[in-house]
Parts: C-alpha cells; sequence; structure tokens
C-alpha cells in the first residue's frame, strides 16, 4: 500500500472479495522526507501514515517493511550506472521486477503468505492449460502492463491486480474511494520518478556523477553547444539543449545519441529519431519463449504507442523488426512484446539500427584515434 487511491481500493476490492488481507507500506528510503510535494515522488512519512489510515477504514492489519537497502542497490545504483553508461532506463521496471515481486514476494512467501496485490493497472489470467497470462487493463489510459511485463511464470501466480479486471477509470477508482470512506479518494497521483521528488533528475544525477564539460554536435561533428555532462540527456529530447548555433533549415534539433565515452551529445533533425529495427538483451518472459519468428506488437515506452513487429530470440538476444519507424527509441528502455493483449515478455534495448547506422557514418572527435 503505497499510500495512493490505487492500492487503498485494491486493498479493499481484495478483502471484500474475501481474501485474508494485510496491508504492507515498503519503507524505499533511508531519510524519508515528511511530505509530498503535489503529485511529486511518494514513500514519504505522509504517505506511510495515508496508507495506515486507509488500512484502519478497511479493517486489515497493516506493516511498514524496510527495503530501502534493496532499493537503492537494486533500482537507485542501477538507475545512476544506467545513465551513466550513456543509457536511459525505466527505474519503474527495475522495481517490480527487483522489489515488489523479488524482494516483497519472497519475503511474503516465507511468512506465508499466497499472492502480492497491488493497485497496477494490468489482469492476469488463467489459460487453458493452467499457466498464468498477463493482461492489459481494461483502462488503456491506465494501462500498466508495460512496467510489469518482466514478471515470469512464477511471479505471475503469486500476483493480483483487482483494479485490472474491471473497465473502471480512473474517475471511478476515486469515486469508489469515496464510497468506501478512503480519505486518499482525491488524493494526486505521484508521478515523474519515486525517488527524485523534485523532478530534477539531471541536478539528482549531477550530484552522484559529479560534472564533466563536453560538447554537443551536430550529425556532421560540428560542434553546436557545450553541456555539463551527458548523463543529463535522453534520446528524443528537445527542450533544454541551449545550443549556440542554429540549424541551417531553422528547424527544431533533438538529441539523437549520447557517448559517454568521448562525453559528447549528438543532436539532429527528427526524421533522424526514425527506428526500423532494434536488439534487445536480458529477456524475460512472462510464459514460454516464443520459437522462431513471430508477428507482435511492440511497446517501446510506458506510455507509447504500439507498433506491428516480428520479432525473433537468437542466441538469448531478442531481434526486433517494426512495421513502421517509431521515434525517441533510446538504449536502456524496454521493449514489451503483445500478443493481442497478452503481454508476451519484456527485454532491454541494446542497440537500434538507426543508432547503428549512425555510429557507422558519425565523423571521429577531433583527435580521436582508433583502437582494436
Amino acid at each position: 500500500m503505497s499510500g495512493g487511491v490505487d492500492s487503498a481500493v485494491a486493498a479493499a476490492r481484495a478483502a471484500e472479495a474475501g481474501h485474508d488481507v494485510t496491508g504492507v507500506h515498503l519503507a524505499l528510503s533511508a531519510n524519508p522526507q515528511s511530505f509530498r510535494t503535489g503529485a511529486r515522488g511518494c514513500c514519504t512519512l505522509e504517505d506511510s501514515r495515508d496508507a495506515r489510515r486507509a488500512a484502519d477504514v478497511i479493517g486489515i492489519p497493516f506493516y511498514v517493511w524496510d527495503l530501502a537497502d534493496r532499493f537503492r542497490e537494486d533500482v537507485v545504483d542501477d538507475f545512476v550506472a544506467e545513465y551513466a553508461a550513456g543509457r536511459t532506463p525505466n527505474p519503474c521496471l527495475r522495481c517490480n521486477e527487483k522489489i515488489k515481486f523479488a524482494a516483497l514476494l519472497d519475503k511474503a512467501l516465507a511468512l506465508g503468505f499466497d499472492a502480492v496485490c497491488t493497485g497496477h493497472y494490468a489482469a492476469v489470467r488463467t489459460a487453458p492449460d493452467g499457466s498464468r497470462e498477463l493482461h492489459r487493463s481494461g483502462d488503456a489510459a491506465k494501462d500498466q502492463s508495460y512496467v510489469l511485463g518482466v514478471l515470469d511464470q512464477q511471479q505471475l501466480a503469486h500476483a493480483m491486480f483487482p483494479l485490472g479486471d474491471t473497465a473502471a477509470t480512473k474517475d471511478e477508482i476515486r469515486a469508489e474511494a469515496e464510497r468506501r470512506g478512503l480519505t486518499v479518494a482525491r488524493k494526486p497521483d505521484s508521478h515523474d520518478i519515486c525517488f527524485i521528488a523534485d523532478g530534477d533528475t539531471q541536478g539528482f544525477l549531477a550530484q552522484r556523477l559529479g560534472t564533466r564539460e563536453g560538447d554537443i554536435v551536430d550529425e556532421s561533428g560540428a560542434v553546436v553547444g557545450t553541456h555539463t555532462g551527458a548523463y543529463g540527456f535522453t534520446v528524443g529530447q528537445r527542450k533544454g539543449l541551449r545550443l549556440g548555433v542554429p540549424a541551417d533549415d531553422g528547424k527544431p534539433r533533438y538529441v539523437l545519441d549520447i557517448s559517454p565515452v568521448d562525453n559528447t551529445v549528438t543532436v539532429g533533425p527528427a526524421e533522424a529519431l526514425d527506428v526500423t529495427a532494434l536488439t534487445a538483451i536480458r529477456p524475460r518472459w512472462c510464459g514460454t519463449p516464443p520459437a522462431g519468428p513471430a508477428a507482435y506488437t511492440a511497446q517501446l515506452r510506458a506510455h507509447g504507442e504500439e507498433a506491428p513487429a516480428t520479432a525473433e530470440l537468437l542466441d538469448g538476444t531478442l531481434h526486433v523488426s517494426l512495421g513502421r519507424p517509431m521515434r525517441g527509441i533510446a538504449p536502456g528502455q524496454a521493449v514489451v512484446l503483445y500478443d493481442g493483449t497478452r503481454v508476451v515478455g519484456s527485454a532491454t534495448i541494446a542497440a537500434t539500427d538507426r543508432d547503428r547506422e549512425r555510429r557507422r557514418d558519425r565523423p571521429a572527435p577531433a583527435g580521436a584515434g582508433r583502437t582494436a
């Protein structure tokens, strides 16, 4: 129970359905702040108290479990390391994989509980062969199956998502919370990154990685600006580039690549962001891994649109060809494959065809030599 409306209603529904429910709030920070700032962040002392009050209204036991060390190691440190390597991670996905359905689930099972129940908008269904399947939520606007695509069969067998089994919208969930007397009914949803409460990701990274001046270059290699840390950029970014040299055609420029080796950020036109194929590593399957090439739809961002795709697993690496170009796809993000509404699995994007072609054609920075 995060202290928000979704997990409170999920707990209430589970209890009403006859399950023996215990509320658990995860303490994920060694020094949590007292209050949230509007809708930014979560896991504050205020959130834990909101969760406790909701548990009291529902009439269930409530505990706070300290997973701050695991969260720091598996989510926060991973987040910083990925940015330092020029990749764009998804910490919510990593938290589901490593914390909520690993550390939390392992502890719950060891204590005799049967499942972890959360307020995610997704659905778990039982297939004809008895296996468990993860499906999109009935409310497409709130669907969170993308960040749950890392769950395997064992984890899905011990997962419950009461909000995803209905087509209720968020407004209807809030109205239900009010009917149940839950004071979090109108509490703002948390957004951005929970452990960066002020929303300043670049400042957060600068504190941990320091500053290091470097060049912003165009596709020809010409310097068009400077920066204080390549980690402060993401592929597809348009705002905050502070370029000193305008484009010849006067059109906006976007981040095309981040190179931590030479601390260089490359910018270019929007069409240069088009991706038609990608490779992904560390695949995780919600069921049986696909055999041979097959047709799916692929989602490449948490709230991004789907694209038709053909995917094949070769020697542990997932190769995905997209049926139409997609933009703003960065290494470190997840590609999640769907068969209709069913989640097939997830993998971490390692490279894109656009990325490989541009790297091959890009002039070497002045003074750079070849290494073997």
